[in-house]
């Protein structure tokens, strides 16, 4: 069953790193599988598992910068083409997956795009929704064999992200076609829809022991903001007047930190369904917690499963078994 969404005693905090998680972890035998994992926190999500002894397979949309990033890091690290706005590619990634190894231990769906211009896929889908929510969707629906048959202790890791708080979640119109499109609404919908899709696979997962959680990485200066210009990023206050990063940013290493707790962490033995920041489970919203914790609509398990319906009716994917 769902756990409860408030914090616990974690050892790991605001200012931990992803290498600091995983001290101590062996995760020898292991297989995991992260998207997006050479560039910004995945590059460290990457580095840090594999650090940890885990066989780990990076899905990359651009696999000649994935092989400079990570060509040469130490650990058992294969890089496959992927491209989450594209059907073919996730299946044909998760079938080549699929020829390479039995079970798959740990799931971390970290690629993500923010705040693009009005973009759309090869089925007219919004960009946005489409890459960030509905191809990790589909990719996990592709991957959920082996996923079960890794069995009890399995992890499912989707990056989320605080600009869940901005909401715009519109199943009647999740692609913006009737809507005049506005990219942080679109991206507060996906991120909206990256939570929802955890805490529902969490449910349908709980049986078979896979578990799963959602996680927000904190404020990080990474290429995730490619979509932005100076003048945007300094106008919220991510860089003062002379181009230097708030103070309050975390730092790639520290970034990549909460994703790799929700991993690995034993403090979350038989627990899933919630959402994590700060290498803890996230505080509700509110007061108390002015600068983050999670807002109700994506705890709201009607919304998730409703959004899982509609996830299979755009994609035409449904979970087997």
């Amino acid at each position: 069953m769902t756990s409860p969404q408030q914090p616990i005693e974690s050892p790991f905090g605001y200012r931990s790193t992803a290498m600091e998680v995983v001290d101590g972890v062996d995760l020898t035998g292991k297989t995991v599988l992260v998207t997006g994992g050479y560039s910004g926190i995945g590059t460290e999500t990457v580095r840090a598992l594999a650090s940890a002894g885990a066989s780990v397979i990076v899905g990359a949309r651009r696999p000649e910068q994935a092989h400079a990033v990570l060509d040469g890091m130490a650990g058992d690290i294969a890089i496959l083409p992927l491209d989450l706005s594209e059907p073919a590619s996730i299946d044909a990634f998760a079938a080549t997956v699929a020829e390479r190894i039995e079970r798959l231990d740990i799931l971390v769906n970290n690629a993500a795009i923010m705040a693009s211009p009005l973009m759309r896929d090869a089925r007219g889908y919004e960009m946005q929704f489409a890459t960030n929510h509905l191809g990790h969707f589909q990719l996990t629906a592709r991957l959920w064999p082996l996923l079960r048959a890794a069995g009890p202790g399995t992890r499912v890791v989707c990056l989320s992200s605080i600009g869940h708080r901005l909401n715009g979640l519109d199943l009647d119109d999740p692609n913006w076609e009737r809507r005049e499109y506005e990219k942080w609404p679109a991206y507060g919908a996906a991120k909206s829809a990256n939570a929802l899709f955890a805490l529902q696979l969490d449910a349908l997962g709980d049986p078979h022991g896979i578990r799963a959680f959602s996680v927000h990485p904190g404020g990080i200066a990474t290429p995730l903001q490619r979509h932005l210009t100076m003048e945007e990023q300094r106008a919220m206050g991510w860089y003062d007047d002379e181009g230097n990063v708030n103070a309050g940013f975390k730092s790639v290493e520290e970034g990549a930190s909460t994703s790799v707790w929700c991993a690995v962490s034993p403090l979350l033995d038989g627990m899933g369904g919630v959402y994590c920041e700060n290498c803890n489970i996230a505080a509700p919203a509110g007061p108390e917690v002015p600068h983050g914790g999670v807002h109700p609509h994506v705890c709201d398990a009607a919304l998730a499963q409703a959004l899982w319906t509609r996830s299979e009716e755009l994609t035409g994917v449904a979970f087997s078994g």
